[in-house]
């Protein structure tokens, strides 16, 4: 048999072959590669065992040579995993092959081209999407995630029958005086909000509206203009971002009420007067005039809201005593939800669902990256000396005055930044990429405000580069009770001497979780209200520094074209589709890749098949500079900046993929063919048909599979298993690719507003 001369043609040419513009439809399976002899078939992976960011995989491949049968096989391959979760594509890397069998071949071929795969697959990479992927290893998932001692106790939580936008204060309002001037602002908030020393009031801009006050957490109304002076140092603060409208709550014909907080609190609201209908199939009603997920249980007359991704519960909407409940103890019925509900979403946060799987398994995903040990390096600023404190219940102290997270463990002080660990022996630097994080950090409890530094991963290293990951618990999204929620739900204290350093917080933005994007804002907090300009520090609010450019440019450009879109169709009418035309073009998580932003020494791997870093750039470092008394550095300044940031600018890595050359070798294609071929732990070849009955190849036929049922591996329950998690990953990479990158978005926004009547 001529397999082995066929079989390299697979070997030599990459799967991995698309465009600037990734045509996911490339990227599916199964995969032809064509040559002048004939054709190979490769069919999805099968994946065994998924360990940090290594694979251990098996998939079937069948050999079609020009005037002659078709022959079947199965290879095994371990593989290390590169991630690039901005560009939904998962790339296996430095793939092995371990072993082979051809049902109809002989063990001298096997061990022929056994070598000849082994020569020829050095530097050779495989890519799919990202849902595919996820599908794939579902199988793999344990348990209900990390049931850590998060704090879920309820915010204050206010309730509004008219337009209302809440403006956080964290703690007790710190002023600063604005050089040169007679105005002071509010440090710790990301608001625009200042005291004019001349008239002795408040005032605060959001999008189109001003309002002003006397006291600042009270009095509060809206005013057509602010002095002059007010709105020229708005221009400055905002650097022309303001006059972008960009919420549903801006487009109202009525300046919309201000609640002012200093304590953690969430603002449910709905239009006029709360309307319900019933959920069909079960004894639920859902709140219709609203965009807070609101749901009443008929038999206990008892409301639910869900905020952060967290249950609360009470008697009462106005004024509830709500009451924090562990998700699977929800009613029953929540259960039932129809997935075509328009309150279907929540079901992403009723443990048990299919979403919430889906939910829990994405969480655990790594985004990775490849930094070069020679040019990455860190800068750390320390406002006054550096001041450590024990974190509770370790061995670990932490900087409070630091602008990044640093650790001392051990005598040495260690420090993340971007999800990237380094190691120093002092406090001030030089610091150096990190190859080995201490276990102790694991002992971090939730109600530290560094806890987020222990879903921050080192793979491996070799003298060249170090394999770096993180998952979403970096930025904050965890998993608890069979769901993902957003934040520990403590309130951590920030720090300020000449410098305000902020924490990340759960609550006081409305923060969602969408299945396709991932946490995003509420309606009212979006681009326009919150001063990038002028809070130059406000990563600090929401996580790491990864934060920004996914806020910056995913949910701001998203939410000002797809909203205003909606209110030209009218308030009602037009929501639905003016909040779809937003999500399309807000496709990126919030917290996308956190590597894409920095500027030395990272390479994106799942983007390109090098092996080394491509043009790291450099990055300066004086870890000895303090801070002066005048902030000049943007991400840990507090003063008005003279120039907007810009995050999409500087020496960073390419933000898409790159299309190598193939070189004069034969590319691969979609294939013709069905994707429901299999293979089982035993090398066996399976396929199933339209009738979703299983047939083995044997001798060059497809015969039924029921002669086999002793076969555990192969046995119809685990052939089932694997092609679910294949049909699921498959339409869920065709639903993002269909809408120009980002899969189906929800049926309605979380905010202010209504839902499709």
């Amino acid at each position: 048999m001529k397999i082995i001369p066929i079989l390299l043609f697979f070997i030599i040419c990459s799967p991995r072959v698309f465009s600037d513009d990734i045509d996911l439809d490339v990227l599916g399976w199964p995969r032809d590669i064509q040559f002048k002899k004939g054709v190979v078939t490769i069919y999805q992976p099968q994946i065994e065992s998924f360990d940090k960011n290594e694979i251990e995989a098996r998939s079937a491949f069948a050999v079609k040579p020009k005037d002659k049968p078709t022959v079947f096989g199965a290879m095994w391959f371990t593989s290390r995993v590169s991630t690039d979760t901005d560009e939904h594509l998962v790339t296996f890397d430095d793939i092995i092959i371990k072993s082979l069998k051809f049902p109809e071949g002989d063990e001298e071929q096997v061990e022929k081209l056994q070598k000849a795969l082994d020569k020829k697959l050095t530097g050779i990479s495989m890519t799919m999407s990202l849902d595919r992927f996820a599908s794939s290893i579902e199988h793999l998932q344990e348990g209900e995630g990390k049931n850590e001692e998060f704090n879920n106790t309820p915010p204050e939580i206010y309730f509004e029958t008219s337009p209302a936008v809440l403006v956080f204060i964290d703690g007790d309002p710190i002023l600063k005086e604005v050089e040169n001037s007679n105005f002071k602002y509010v440090m710790n908030t990301p608001y625009f909000l200042v005291l004019n020393a001349s008239d002795k009031k408040y005032y605060l801009k959001g999008g189109q509206w001003w309002y002003s006050s006397k006291e600042i957490e009270k009095g509060w109304k809206s005013i057509d203009a602010p002095p002059k002076s007010v709105s020229e140092l708005a221009d400055q603060a905002f650097q022309g971002e303001g006059n972008d409208v960009d919420s549903l709550i801006m487009q109202l014909d009525k300046a919309p009420k201000l609640i002012i907080s200093t304590v953690p609190a969430e603002i449910i609201q709905t239009d006029e007067e709360p309307k319900f209908e019933p959920v069909t199939g079960t004894d639920l009603l859902f709140l219709t005039n609203s965009e807070s997920d609101i749901i009443m249980d008929i038999n206990s007359q008892q409301y639910y809201i869900l905020i952060s991704g967290r249950w609360y519960t009470s008697k009462q909407l106005d004024n509830g005593d709500w009451k924090y409940i562990e998700p699977n103890e929800l009613p029953e019925d929540f259960n039932k939800i129809p997935e075509e509900s328009d309150i279907s979403d929540v079901r992403y946060s009723v443990p048990g669902t299919q979403e919430s799987k889906d939910a829990l398994l994405e969480n655990t995903i790594p985004q990775t990256a490849e930094i070069d040990r020679k040019t990455a390096t860190v800068e750390v600023q320390y406002d006054g000396n550096p001041k450590f404190s024990k974190i509770e219940s370790t061995s670990i102290s932490y900087a409070e005055n630091a602008d990044k997270t640093v650790l001392l463990i051990n005598k040495k002080y260690y420090c993340v930044d971007d999800a990237i660990w380094f190691v120093s022996s002092k406090a001030t630097g030089p610091w150096e990429v990190c190859v080995d994080v201490p276990e102790e950090v694991q002992d971090i409890p939730p109600s530290s405000s560094v806890y987020n530094v222990k879903y921050v991963y080192v793979y491996d290293h070799t003298p060249e580069v170090v394999y770096v990951a993180y998952t979403p618990g970096y930025y904050g999204s965890y998993a608890h009770y069979g769901t993902v929620i957003y934040g520990t739900g403590y309130r951590y204290h920030p720090w300020y001497m000449n410098y305000y350093y902020p924490r990340p917080v759960t609550w006081g933005f409305g923060i969602h979780y969408n299945p396709w994007t991932g946490w995003g804002f509420s309606v009212g907090v979006s681009y326009g209200w919150i001063s990038f300009g002028w809070h130059s520090y406000y990563r600090g609010w929401w996580g790491p520094h990864g934060y920004r450019y996914g806020y910056r440019h995913g949910y701001g450009h998203g939410y000002r074209h797809g909203y205003r879109h909606g209110y030209r169709h009218g308030y009602n009418a037009g929501r639905r589709a003016g909040y779809v035309a937003g999500h399309r073009a807000s496709n990126r998580p919030a917290h996308s890749n956190i590597y894409r932003n920095r500027a030395s020494g990272v390479k994106r791997t799942g983007t390109r098949p090098a092996t080394r870093p491509s043009n790291p750039g450099s990055r300066p470092s004086n870890p000895n500079t303090r801070p002066s008394t005048k902030p000049t550095n943007p991400a840990a300044g507090n003063r008005p900046s003279t120039k907007p940031a810009n995050p999409s600018t500087g020496n960073r890595p390419s933000t898409r993929p790159a299309n190598p050359s193939t070189g004069g070798k034969p590319s691969t294609r979609p294939s013709t063919r069905e994707n429901n071929v299999y293979s089982d732990r035993n090398g066996n070849v399976y396929k199933r048909d339209n009738n979703g009955s299983w047939q083995q190849r044997n001798n060059g036929n497809w015969n039924s599979n029921s002669g086999n049922r002793q076969n555990k591996s192969s046995s119809p329950s685990n052939l089932n298993r694997d092609y679910n998690s294949r049909n699921r990953g498959n339409q869920r990479a065709n639903s993002y690719g269909s809408r120009g990158g980002s899969s189906a978005p929800r049926s309605r926004p979380s905010g202010g507003g209504g839902r499709r009547r």
